[in-house]
This record gives structure tokens, sequence and C-alpha cells, in this order.
């Protein structure tokens, strides 16, 4: 124990002072770390799939397999990704000194509003190696130091990785400290990180609600997070039922192991006569199970169904399986989705503007959509080059988190020589 606390004790002073260094790095230089940082990850991209394969085979052998191993596997597509990821944040705009607003009061004080960085920010994350280029990008871009710590079933990907980035950064003249990783699998590690106060200003959770509410019980330090994604699409009566097919489709299939992927299709009940038997042919051809509620089971005689359970509409699932429910209204699909969702990303597809607005101005998720797949609830699909994760929480940030979100602000007040009386 005591060698887990010198390690992440270690880590985190030498991170703090790496965040009083970065605040004041120029753009332009934490630009250049960021490219070398991506030419690193092509550059040893050999290096970083062996120790891949060597996680990729340990997990095999642990029994992990679909989506969970999918997430760890690394290939040389994935690895360009991951580099393109870092050159898309290196031209975005630095949001640190952005001024977001400026007054001046009537004794003569100017105010300012001034973005700058959080400081330390820790990453814990499951199998996902990209998280560690990803996350390592954003907070340098956003002037912060930051701390990861991965799964140990991507712990050699992950060493891999974090060596191409902190040769790249040091290189580029990125303080020591600026990118961290522990270097341990031991579980200890986590919860010493997470009651670091004063040194870590904030830890961000990736990965399944286990992992999450885990660190949110253990943790001293303000955390972000999101449990899960239990995400939904209302087909509504007015909806353009060939646009239906195409956005549930996408939204269950192209991806289903992801937190914006769709868990429930709730189906007008006017629309479920021509629409459901269209669309379960589709899902059950691609390998979805369907569970139905009983309207819905009367639209789908013949098909291969389960009856769905109350546990059912609270579950994400993560894979290809699916709760259906016909709604009698708009009101009663919103109300579902008050009930039953997590507050990650909810759609309906409709040609009536009232009923689009209706629901968009209704429903109090992070993300709300009209006519379009929540799929596309992604810091890249939304212009922020790669996010560090997606927020369902209310306060400081939510949704999708880029640059922006990771930086606070401060009040800038200048006068000339005003005293209080």
């Amino acid at each position: 124990m005591n060698r887990v606390r010198a390690t992440i004790e270690h880590l985190t002073r030498r991170a703090k002072e790496a965040s009083s260094v970065l605040t004041g790095i120029p753009s332009d230089v934490k630009n250049r770390a960021l490219v070398a940082m991506a030419d690193g990850l092509e550059f040893g991209s050999q290096g970083i799939l062996k120790a891949n394969a060597r996680d990729m085979k340990a997990a095999e052998k642990k029994g992990v397999r679909g989506a969970l191993l999918d997430r760890l596997m690394l290939n040389a597509k994935r690895i360009s990704e991951m580099a393109q990821g870092l050159r898309d944040v290196a031209r975005l705009e630095d949001p640190v000194g952005k001024v977001v607003a400026q007054w001046k009061r009537p004794n003569g004080l100017v105010i300012r509003k001034v973005r700058v960085p959080i400081g330390v920010i820790g990453i814990v994350y499951e199998a996902r190696p990209n998280v560690t280029a990803d996350c390592a990008g954003l907070c340098v871009k956003a002037g912060n130091s930051v701390i990861l710590r991965g799964g140990s079933e991507a712990f050699h990907s992950n060493r891999a990785i974090f060596r191409q980035l902190e040769k790249a950064a040091l290189g580029a003249g990125l303080p020591k400290g600026a990118v961290n990783l522990v270097p341990l699998t031991d579980r200890r590690a986590v919860e010493i990180l997470l009651g670091q106060v004063g040194l870590v200003d904030l830890v961000i959770p990736r990965g399944g609600e286990g992992l999450i509410r885990r660190v949110v019980d253990l943790a001293k330090v303000p955390v972000i997070k999101q449990y899960k994604g239990i995400c939904h699409t209302y087909v509504d009566a007015q909806a353009d039922l060939k646009m239906a097919e195409e956005i549930c489709f996408n939204a269950k299939v192209q991806r289903p192991g992801v937190c914006n992927a769709m868990e429930t299709m709730l189906v007008h009940k006017k629309a479920a006569p021509r629409f459901l038997p269209k669309m379960a042919k589709r899902f059950v051809e691609a390998g979805v199970e369907l569970r139905v509620d009983p309207k819905a089971r009367s639209f789908l005689r013949g098909f291969p169904v389960k009856a769905a359970t109350k546990e059912d509409w609270a579950t994400e699932y993560l894979a290809l399986v699916l709760s259906v429910k016909v709604v009698d209204s708009l009101r009663e699909a919103m109300d579902h989705i008050r009930r039953y969702g997590s507050g990650h990303s909810e759609a309906i597809v409709t040609k009536s503007r009232e009923n689009a607005e209706t629901f968009l101005r209704g429903v109090d998720s992070a993300a709300v959509y009209a006519n379009a797949s929540t799929r596309f609830t992604d810091g890249g699909q939304f212009g922020m080059g790669a996010e560090i994760g997606i927020s369902t929480d209310k306060l400081h940030a939510r949704g999708p988190m880029g640059l922006e979100e990771l930086t606070t602000y401060k009040y800038v007040v200048v006068g000339r020589g005003q005293i209080r009386t």
C-alpha cells in the first residue's frame, strides 16, 4: 500500500507543478505538441499493436467477448484515427484566455470573465486504449495536466500509447508531468487518486455504470459522470416512416455497444401497423433481439420477439437487444422517457414542427434530436474534436465534453485606484 500511495502522490504532485506551467504556455506550443504526439503514435504503431495483441490474448483467455473485446482492440485504422483526433484538436480554437463577457461598472471598474484551465484532471477508464490519446490531447490543449488510469485489460496498450505521447510532448516543450499514466494495476491506486484533495481538481470516469458508481462513491474530489445511456427514439404518428426506419436502424445497429445507441424504440399507435413489421424484419435480419410490450406484439405476429419486462425499460443493453413499446400519444412517449431515461440522448422522428418543438422543449436530456440518429451525440460529430466524455450531469458540463468544458473561468478586474466605501 505504501508503494501504491507513494506512486500516486508523486504523480499528482508532479501534475500539479506542470499545470501551473501549462496555464501560461502559448497555443502554438500546445498545437505543435499535439501534432508531435500524433506523429509519435503513427511512428510507434507497430509497438502499440504488439502491446495490444498481448492485451487481447489475455482478455480472450479471461472470456471477454463482444463489445468489450471490440473496445479493447486496436488496428492500424484505429491508431490512425487516434492520431487524426489529436491533429483535429490542434486545429481547434484554444479556449484558454477567451473573454466570455466584459462590462464596465459605474465606478469605472472593468470586469472580464476569462476562461482558464481547470488544473489537474484525472481520467479513470476501462478497456478503451483510444481514451489514452483522446483525453491526453484534449487536456493539454485546454491547458490542464492529466493523470490517466486505464483498466488492467488494456494495461500494455495504454503504456505503449503513453510512451509515445509523453516522449513527443516533452520534445515539443511541454513540462514533465503534463501527461501522466498510473503505472499500476492495483485497484487501490484509484481510491488514492480520488482522495488527492488539493492536488487533483477534477476526475472524469469513463466506462460502465459499475466503474462510475465506484468512482463517485470513493471520490473526495469533484467528479463529472455519465452513469449509462438509455437512449430513446420516438416514431411519431406524423413521421416519415422511411426516414424513421433508417434512423432507428442506424441508432441501434451501426454500433450497439456504445452509450449513444438506441435502447428503446417508442412508436405511436397510428404509425405502428405500417412501421413495426417492416422495421422488425430489418432488425431481425441484423440479429437484433426484440423485447416488446403487448401492443407492439400484436403487430409482430410471426416474428421471434420476447415480452418486455419492467426491467427492460431501464436497461442499457450495449448489445443487439432492443425494447419496443407502442404509445398512444406524444405525451405518453415523453412520460416514458422521463421515467426510464438516463438523461443522455433522445430523438423524435416527425413531419410535425409543433410535435418536434414540444419534444425538444419538454425532454430533459443532454442531447435531444428531431429527425436524426442519437448516434451523433459525440464530441467529434459535434465539431469538438475528440471528446473527453459525455456528461449527464447538469452542473459545469452537460453532453459531449470538448475543450470548453475542460476550462473554468475567473474574473479579471481592472481599476484606476478605486476603493470600496
